[in-house]
């Protein structure tokens, strides 16, 4: 379980996503919930793609799976309140992929590769600043002292406030937006998630 990480590398194209729909499915995060909505949001198209739309708090959301080489699932979910940046986390029930939401690809990317040289944990990255908890063991725990952990995981969090983030816990709420069984809406390895017809959809509305 140790060794279950697939480290290969993803890059900007690979989260581009490409103009079409003109309302997208977005996924609302609700502070302290499992629970989030499926709301329908103006695409907001730079350049013939569809780019994570700031002023409006619509940021992209990737779920990278990490037992395969394949190429990552992208969506946009509302109230992670980023402002630049990205984080991510392999701590992402029930299948533990890497998960990263944020604003520019180039930092969604990074901080996707930096769990997949890490071989897991959380990370942030903040225009040059990265910081990374690794967590070694299948993605999901360390074998470093709590206190230390805590201390490393305490400022990751608070990293990602001082980004913008008005949710009490980010990474935890992060790390459920992939548990496909919970309603109404998420995103998973596959693709966007409709728990309510408990079956894939499309990001066009």
């Amino acid at each position: 379980i140790i060794n279950s990480f697939k480290s290969y590398t993803v890059s900007v194209d690979d989260i581009k996503v490409e103009s079409g729909p003109e309302k997208i499915k977005v996924i609302e995060a609700i502070d302290g919930q499992l629970i989030t909505n499926c709301i329908v949001h103006e695409a907001y198209v730079v350049n013939g793609f569809i780019e994570s739309d700031v002023k409006n708090d619509v940021l992209k959301i990737v779920v990278a799976n990490r037992y395969r080489e394949s190429k990552p699932v992208v969506g946009f979910i509302k109230n992670f309140g980023i402002t630049s940046g990205a984080i991510a986390s392999t701590v992402a029930h029930d299948s533990h992929n890497i998960i990263a939401v944020g604003v520019a690809d180039e930092d969604i990317a990074n901080a996707i590769n930096l769990l997949m040289q890490s071989g897991g944990g959380l990370c942030a990255v903040h225009h040059e600043v990265s910081k990374t908890v690794a967590l070694p063991i299948a993605g999901l725990m360390s074998d470093k002292p709590c206190d230390e952990i805590g201390k490393a995981y305490a400022q990751l969090n608070h990293m990602a406030k001082q980004m913008g983030s008005p949710l009490k816990a980010p990474y935890m709420t992060l790390s459920f937006m992939a548990l496909l069984v919970i309603p109404h809406f998420k995103i998973g390895d596959l693709g966007l998630f409709d728990a309510s017809q408990f079956q894939l959809t499309t990001l066009s509305a």
